[in-house]
């Protein structure tokens, strides 16, 4: 027989194997789920951001068209609030007390789409009219709803009893060395800035359908999610139940970047609404309730200060962060300003930190992980000070980094914050970057710029991030009577590009087409256990335990292969779907040898890589920017990237994924905005008011990277999936101050800088020169 040898493994461009359901509408996602019976579920929110409240009846609601059921905080009283364990230590040792998210407010509400009772009814417009005519009595109290103010004597407390809106204190670094190294500093620049708060706004809103099965003894949860078997042991202890009493399947997903990690209260809602039913109830939210209700992401305060002796050596850092978590602790909510710490000094040999993190409370929206959790905060916070300094001492932005980088003669390096970078060539991709982008040939284009009325910058960022933690991602393969493949493992993907991703790894180890390799996640009834997906974790775990399940399970059709063509085990090869003897036209396929086992066993493959460090993807992102000072409008003129993911497993998704990730970088730094009033209200909860990105504010972005093997992951790979994210936000900020400084001198502009905050910022210098 013929074989055919697939060309599907690391390194191959291969295009996503998913997207032509996808493209075509056969996509599966959470809405499109509607068993027989299926009830509709409305959720009652607050309309004021903090006060007391009493619901003075039900019983017009209960009566009305088609309404099944109705409960309140009282009726919900047995359920456990949604609790976080992510607090950090103080430095007294403590770790601060939570306060958790209650299924349904009790008697007091904390923020604007806090939810305080529940309708379910035939269909979701009835439960909304139903819920109308709950007859509920709202005291409202003084709100706050600033980062920056509320620590400050006169804020209202969100949390009375706590005598403080402050959340949690932490210390990272030596105040001693780094006080003395700010004593012995020649030069020392200074900034301050406001991180901006984000609404992650993924293509699809979240929604839940709980089924009960009585004659199982369990509920079966049906959700969007970023790993299933966190979130059912979540809801457990959130129910009182062992695993075994809840099954969660996640279908296909429109997009996490973070927020889809988290168990939200209509999870637990619906499941508690489907067994006093004894039927399906589903929830869908709307874009509306996704700006008030899913765990939005940054909004620091930060003021930070760079040491440096004579020759702009980098002497020392000190850091005061403030960290609005919002009315209650989200799942991770204290753990993201943490880490993000603790890349504090970033790719540079700086060997003194001082960093204080308020983590305070507000009237807001929880505040949790987004796409880098943490890390784009600090990158950000060290790439704009870098640039401050070189302006500061006037010498190039470029200089000023080779200056400080860590050397590549200095790996395996333990930062101040206990980081173990394994290895890095950072000055090398700055450099080529520098090439691509034209750095030195910027003047020239200014020029032109100048002629046509407009100003322009070039703004750069070398940054490095922490990701694939320490941990596993366990991968179970069989072969299947068919002849083809399952992939088991308990990731999720959010349109990462899983199925295609995964499937390489394994094809490369059994030869055969990846469209014989199904790949199956999203279900607690397949897998015992899962890590889910976050933190570019997928690939460097995920991957490489899927490498080894399929060298497993290549090694077991081997052997079956031998037995059946009675030959020796080192004489079989595998190759598009059979195994042959080498240099021999005897082959058998592998449907054949499926049929020839004797126990499931011998088609099954397990792989677990164990990684014991984090990885730490790093590169360099350029980008011009050209401004008009009539109008305040910033155009992005050309973009540049060499990174360094240590190893590429498919060119196209790779690319895929850092566009995307500069799509919401350069989003937060030009256009997107999460704004409360003073009293609490969200004032951009629409699209009519928060400024998503589109088509014509990207650029063409060149794309290359420049890997140095990870010496930590057991194939070098060091992550990718929120790099784009980290670097694009310094880059086009200090791009848009580099614009502004030229022209007017002006060497500080917060973001988002949105026409109207350039125009006005421009106005301002000219007034005052």
């Amino acid at each position: 027989m013929t074989v055919m040898t697939p060309k599907f493994g690391m390194g191959a461009s291969v295009r996503r194997k998913e997207d032509a359901a996808f493209i075509t509408g056969r996509g599966r996602y959470t809405d499109d789920f509607l068993p027989e019976g299926t009830l509709h579920l409305y959720v009652v929110r607050s309309p004021v951001a903090k006060g007391t409240f009493t619901i003075a009846s039900v019983e017009e609601a209960r009566a009305a068209p088609g309404v099944h059921l109705v409960l309140t905080g009282a009726d919900v009283a047995h359920l456990k609030d949604l609790r976080s364990g992510a607090m950090q230590k103080q430095p007294d040792g403590t770790r601060a007390p939570t306060r958790d998210i209650p299924i349904l407010c009790r008697d007091r509400v904390q923020y604007v789409g806090d939810a305080v009772a529940l309708v379910v009814a035939e269909s979701r417009a009835q439960a909304q009219d139903a819920a109308e005519l709950i007859e509920i009595d709202f005291d409202d109290e003084e709100a706050i709803a600033s980062t920056a103010a509320a620590l400050s004597e006169d804020a209202p407390l969100v949390w009375p009893e706590l005598g403080s809106n402050r959340a949690f204190l932490y210390h990272v670094g030596d105040r001693e060395k780094s006080d003395a190294a700010f004593a012995r500093a020649e030069h020392v620049t200074r900034i301050e800035f406001v991180n901006n708060r984000l609404v992650c706004n993924y293509m699809e809103p979240r929604a839940a359908l709980a089924e009960w099965r009585d004659d199982e003894n369990r509920y079966v949860l049906t959700t969007g999610s970023q790993g299933v078997h966190s979130m059912r042991g979540i809801l457990c202890k959130t129910f009182g139940i062992e695993p075994e009493n809840l099954r969660v399947i996640t279908p296909d997903v429109g997009g996490g970047f973070g927020p889809k990690t988290f168990v939200y209260r209509e999870y637990a809602m619906v499941m508690e609404a489907a067994k006093r039913l004894g039927r399906p109830v589903k929830w869908t939210g709307d874009r509306n309730e996704h700006f008030m209700t899913d765990a939005q992401g940054r909004d620091n305060v930060v003021a930070a200060e760079m040491a440096m002796d004579g020759d702009g050596r980098f002497l020392g850092l000190r850091v005061g962060l403030t960290a609005n978590m919002g009315a209650y602790i989200s799942q991770y909510g204290p753990f993201i300003p943490f880490v993000g710490v603790s890349m504090s000094t970033g790719v540079y040999d700086i060997q003194a930190l001082d960093v204080t993190i308020n983590g305070v409370y507000t009237n807001t929206c929880p505040v949790d992980a987004y796409r880098g959790a943490g890390r784009p905060e600090a990158a950000f916070l060290l790439e704009k000070l870098v640039d401050a300094c070189a302006r500061d001492l006037g010498i190039g932005r470029d200089e000023i980094r080779r200056r400080n980088f860590i050397r590549p003669e200095q790996f395996p390096y333990r930062t101040q914050t206990g980081r173990l970078y394994d290895v890095g060539e950072f000055e090398g991709h700055m450099n080529k970057c520098m090439e691509n982008a034209g750095w030195a040939t910027f003047d020239e284009r200014l020029e032109e710029s100048r002629r046509n009325g407009k100003l322009r910058g070039i703004g750069m960022a070398t940054y490095i991030e922490a990701c694939a933690f320490a941990g596993s991602e366990p991968a179970h393969v069989r072969l299947n009577e068919d002849g083809t493949v399952t992939l088991l493992i308990g990731t999720q993907s959010n349109g990462q590009g899983h199925a295609t991703a995964y499937a390489q790894f394994v094809a490369d180890k059994l030869n055969i087409d990846i469209d014989r390799i199904t790949v199956r996640q999203g279900d607690t009834d397949e897998l015992a256990s899962g890590g889910g997906t976050g933190g570019s974790r997928s690939i460097p775990l995920g991957g490489v335990s899927a490498a080894r399940a399929g060298e497993d399970l290549a090694e077991k059709i081997r052997k079956l292969a031998a037995d059946e063509l009675e030959a020796s085990l080192d004489d079989i090869e595998l190759s598009g779907g059979a195994a042959r003897i080498v240099g021999t036209d005897r082959a058998v396929d592998f449907a054949a040898i499926a049929r020839a086992a004797k126990a499931p066993q011998d088609l099954e493959g397990f792989g677990e890589f164990v990684q014991e460090e984090a990885t730490y993807p790093n590169g360099t992102h350029i980008c011009e920017v050209e401004i008009d000072p009539e109008t305040g409008r910033t155009q992005v003129i050309a973009y540049w990237i060499v990174d360094d993911f240590g190893a590429t497993v498919n060119p196209i998704l790779l690319a895929g994924q850092v566009h995307g990730g500069v799509a919401q970088g350069l989003g937060q730094a030009l256009t997107e905005d999460t704004v409360y009033s003073e009293d609490g209200q969200l004032v951009t909860a629409s699209f009519m008011d928060y400024a998503m990105p589109r088509a014509d504010d990207l650029p063409f972005i060149h794309f290359e990277t420049r890997n140095v093997p990870s010496t930590t992951n057991a194939m070098g790979i060091k992550g990718a999936g929120e790099a784009g994210t980290i670097g694009a936000t310094p880059a086009v900020l200090n791009a848009v101050t580099d614009a502004l400084y030229r022209a007017h001198g002006i060497a500080h502009i917060d973001m988002p800088t949105t026409p109207s905050r350039v125009w006005e910022t421009i106005r301002q210098a000219r007034d005052a020169a």
